[in-house]
């Protein structure tokens, strides 16, 4: 069911309830109130959020989560830095900022920052990213990957957010696939022991297209679009005054590599 602002009800119907066409008498039928009002929560409904809500809140106790913005910055990256961050928190879990995208991730202690509650106060409407980015070329070596890993590691840390474009997202990638050799590469060399190799066998990433471009598969706007597409009709809208005061055509180009 879907309730709207007044009241009014509109068809989404549950399968195998009702129909969204059917009359006000079969709704009533159904449990359906009819009145303009939100039918009652029933008492087993609250203690069942309740669990859940306590669940959830505790579910992410013990873990670490490092977030990092890498490649070219889009309007937002702040935005879902702070989802990230926050929610971390909410769930239990420690959230660590990976300054200077992949730059910070090879360079390990001093990019590497515990964040709390405040960390991501009053950024929501920033452009840009607080935390930074970078292209970093060592993190496209296996050396650079295994520093990246190794540094991981000593956070405690095996699950990443990662906020970029496409080369951001494929890095991200590899480095999900290497993570094994990684670690066990690190066991011959006595920097981890094998119960630390076992602890952080795998490596959970997730990626948030950040691009202007809206050039990725698996979504209909990437973060950073919709204001791209404002600036596009600001200068379209100021540059149309000048077509028609010199009768001209004016050919504007436009980001969004080969399908964005």
């Amino acid at each position: 069911r879907v309730w709207c602002r007044g009241g009014a009800w509109r068809a989404a119907a549950r399968i195998g309830e009702y129909e969204p066409g059917c009359s006000r008498s079969q709704r009533e039928a159904s449990g359906e109130r009819t009145d303009g009002r939100h039918p009652p929560t029933h008492p087993a409904q609250d203690t069942m959020a309740h669990v859940d809500i306590e669940q959830l809140r505790s579910r992410g106790a013990g873990k670490s989560i490092a977030v990092l913005t890498s490649g070219g910055d889009a309007q937002g990256m702040n935005a879902a830095v702070r989802a990230v961050v926050r929610m971390g928190i909410y769930v239990g879990a420690d959230v660590y900022f990976v300054y200077e995208g992949y730059e910070g991730l090879v360079g390990g202690e001093q990019y590497l920052k515990l964040a709390d509650w405040d960390s991501v106060s009053n950024i929501i409407q920033l452009g840009g990213t607080i935390i930074g980015s970078a292209r970093c070329k060592s993190f496209r070596t296996r050396e650079g990957r295994l520093a990246a890993a190794y540094n991981l590691v000593q956070h405690g840390i095996n699950n990443l957010c990662v906020i970029g474009g496409d080369g951001s997202l494929t890095g991200a990638n590899i480095f999900r696939a290497e993570w094994s050799d990684l670690l066990a590469t690190l066991v011959q060399e006595g920097k981890i022991t094998e119960e630390v190799s076992q602890q952080y066998s795998h490596l959970n990433i997730v990626g948030m297209v950040g691009s202007i471009d809206n050039d990725f598969c698996g979504t209909d706007m990437t973060i950073g679009t919709d204001s791209a597409l404002h600036r596009i009709m600001e200068v379209i809208d100021a540059i149309t005054t000048t077509a028609q005061s010199h009768q001209r055509t004016f050919v504007l180009e436009v980001m969004g590599r080969h399908c964005g």
